[in-house]
């Protein structure tokens, strides 16, 4: 079994990567990058990094006898202006400049083949570990009603087209309105928007109605970047009164398995698998 490299911004993905690789005995190495990835990595084998400092992150990963690497956690765009790079990322940022202005995806498809370049094969978090993404039909002990048809379809079908447009990954709809839509600020930002909106255009807790919906962009390299949700995802649908979250089933990452079904049973919402459109 070959090293992996983990690339590690925030959140819980890349913890349970790498669990998920401690418990198959898979040895790692993590590429801690500054200023997003999680304190508790500190205890893994690995270097701190900055976003443009690829000189430092592939000699590093040669180092460890690296093999192949995994892009996993949270990371914002980047400020091209405020990055430090090194003589490796100084080679690299035009190119990266001129990705970054044809949009997000163009720009981690260009970070992806400077890795392969240097010789490292890109596996996603669902290949590195098996059950990471949602199945077809229904997660948990919820399931939708039939009032929740035309919310499911239309916020399907926004974050869709957001992901035509290299926008976002994310959209909500309530009562067949659709209220938000997600750009840079990320899923929980949105959430939180929508927990502001009066409760005569969306659900409350006690009377939950609306849809979170997450789909993958059309084109995408789908070994990063794929949509996730943890159970903050569930706690935020919660709080902004939406009755349930539906992702394209082997497009939608789980992080915490367990704890997501927890939450969204216990706070009432269901989690639903749809079929991938067109067979992708």
């Amino acid at each position: 079994m070959s090293k992996l490299g983990l690339i590690a911004g925030g959140g819980g993905l890349p913890l349970e990567i790498l669990s998920a690789c401690r418990a198959a005995d898979r040895p790692t190495f993590v590429v801690r990058l500054k200023g997003f990835a999680d304190a508790a990595l500190a205890e893994f084998d690995g270097v701190d990094a900055g976003l443009a400092e690829f000189g430092k992150t592939f000699k590093a990963l040669k180092q460890a006898r690296c093999e192949a690497v995994c892009f996993a956690g949270l990371v914002p765009r980047p400020d091209f202006a405020a990055l430090r790079p090194d003589l490796r990322g100084l080679a690299s940022l035009p190119g990266a400049i001129a990705a970054g202005a044809k949009g997000d995806d163009a720009l981690l498809r260009y970070v992806i083949h400077e890795f392969e370049r240097e010789g490292f094969k890109v596996e996603g978090a669902d290949q590195v570990v098996g059950g990471l993404t949602l199945g077809e039909g229904p997660l948990g002990a919820r399931q939708p009603g039939e009032a929740d048809g035309l919310d499911i379809d239309r916020a399907m079908r926004a974050a869709r087209a957001l992901g035509e447009l290299d926008i976002g990954q994310a959209a909500v709809s309530a009562r067949g309105v659709v209220l938000a839509v997600e750009a840079q600020e990320g899923t929980d930002a949105m959430l939180r928007r929508c927990a502001q909106l009066p409760s005569s255009l969306r659900g409350t807790p006690e009377a939950p109605a609306g849809v979170l919906a997450k789909a993958p962009k059309p084109n995408q390299d789908r070994r990063i970047d794929l949509p996730t949700i943890g159970p903050a995802t569930v706690m935020g649908a919660a709080r902004a009164g939406l009755a349930g979250i539906v992702g394209e089933a082997g497009a939608l990452l789980i992080v915490d398995r367990p704890a997501v079904v927890a939450a969204a049973d216990e706070l009432g919402i269901f989690i639903l698998g749809l079929p991938r459109q067109g067979g992708r």
